[in-house]
């Protein structure tokens, strides 16, 4: 999701209303706290706006997705924005916070694709200094449970710029399977490029899982 659907023009805009047959689960309400080996993911809340603020709108976070907010004002609009799209069924939206510190170093988000969740696109930004440490998989890893098991999404979709390498071969890692290419799909810094679609669909998560749990070591 590199074209993040919070547009801060439209924010008057009230959130659109979801059929309440989209899941059984409160999660409209407040979401679960998620524990990983390395990371929590949570509920964002205003008090993240300082640290998303810091850690998103760096030149090689932002580089390959639409124009964060650019203050610490933008971000808490944000924030208070994913709340009533979440109590609308629309979205939703998790901070992630390195286990041990409350700190929010990055965000996932996943969004309707207007099918009542059985179709859906997430995307995720980190704070760089937290790549290549295994935070992401970690993290995808229960957004992943999350979707499929709580949301009973059937299909996720996920866009990656072609030159964003590292946000390519993360998707891949996790088992997300790209399906064709979107040409002149993004919009940035004046110039329109290229993405690939990914796709994950529940019953290949459920076989992934499975291997996965079959190669934990035996103690």
């Amino acid at each position: 999701m590199e074209t993040m659907p919070y547009q801060p023009q439209l924010d008057v805009t009230p959130a659109r209303h979801v059929a309440e047959t989209v899941t059984a689960t409160d999660w409209r309400r407040a979401l679960p706290t998620l524990h990983g080996r390395q990371v929590t993911l949570r509920d964002l809340r205003a008090s993240d706006a300082p640290s998303l603020h810091s850690l998103l709108t760096t030149q090689e976070v932002a580089r390959f997705m639409s124009p964060p907010p650019n203050t610490v004002d933008g971000f808490e609009k944000f924030i208070a924005w994913t709340h009533r799209q979440r109590a609308a069924g629309a979205y939703v939206c998790f901070a992630v916070t390195v286990r041990g510190y409350d700190t929010a170093i990055g965000i996932f988000q996943v969004r309707d694709l207007g099918h009542g969740f059985d179709t859906a696109e997430w995307g995720f930004a980190l704070g760089s200094r937290f790549w290549g440490t295994g935070v992401f998989q970690d993290g995808a890893k229960l957004i992943l449970e999350f979707v499929f098991e709580t949301m009973g999404v059937r299909r996720l979709e996920a866009r990656a710029a072609v030159l964003n390498g590292r946000g390519n071969g993360a998707l891949q890692k996790i088992g997300a399977v790209q399906e064709g290419l979107l040409r002149k799909s993004l919009l940035r810094d004046g110039r329109y490029l290229d993405q690939a679609l990914y796709a994950i669909v529940d019953a290949d998560w459920r076989v992934l899982r499975q291997q996965q749990v079959r190669a934990l070591p035996v103690h």
